[in-house]
């Protein structure tokens, strides 16, 4: 019988995170819901559109790496099991955010961010030591992770060619997802962070979206 991960040793979630990392950054990423831009078809794109559109789509891939990440280190150091479940339920959300950016680039025959490993491991350790405060802390690190995150996909959709509908579909469907995952995290007691923090982390999307971009 299949163990379920929320009902394994701290040992074997560290185990089993270390494995999720390796397949995150080395393996296509599987999806459990369709790719809401499957159905549209490929639009035309000049050459100076498409390096731009792979450009965004990279840094929403990039996103989704450390979205991955961080729910994962969140939940490694969950104290509350239903925290723990709700934080794994996200993270498959974010899963098929991260195929669906990967084959958006594959489609714009664009790479990845060569970076995604830095942006792992930093976001990795970033869910840990929220988590390792307390529960409610790591919510309102999500829920304003979320908030931050709908602003960028808003301002994404504004940037794509009005032609893009594949890639605005995508987009789309992940910025509902992100806020129906802001609104979680506030519902299950995810506690309000001080401005300073609130000003690192938009200055952290910062850097990694303008990266990301090219790298």
């Amino acid at each position: 019988m299949c163990m379920d991960i929320r009902d394994l040793t701290p040992l074997d979630r560290l185990i089993s995170s270390v494995g999720q990392a390796l397949r995150t950054l080395t393996a296509d990423s599987p999806a459990s819901r369709p790719n809401p831009g499957s159905a549209i078809p490929l639009p035309v794109l000049g050459e100076a559109e498409t390096r731009h559109v792979a450009g965004l789509m990279r840094v929403n891939h990039s996103g989704e790496i450390a979205a991955q990440a961080l729910y994962r280190g969140q939940s490694l150091m969950a104290r509350d099991a239903a925290t723990r479940a709700s934080l794994l339920d996200a993270a498959r959300d974010e899963q098929d955010h991260l195929a669906w950016c990967e084959a958006r680039l594959r489609e714009l025959q664009a790479r990845p961010s060569r970076l995604n490993a830095f942006w792992y491991a930093g976001s990795f350790a970033i869910g840990v030591a929220a988590a390792a405060l307390s529960d409610r802390i790591s919510l309102g690190f999500i829920a304003e992770t979320e908030r931050q995150v709908e602003g960028h996909l808003a301002e994404h959709l504004q940037k794509l060619p009005a032609s893009d509908e594949r890639s605005r579909r995508i987009l789309e469907a992940m910025k509902d997802d992100e806020v129906r995952h802001g609104q979680a995290a506030i519902d299950a007691g995810g506690a309000p962070l001080p401005s300073f923090i609130r000003f690192a982390m938009r200055m952290t999307s910062r850097v990694m979206t303008r990266t990301a971009y090219w790298i």
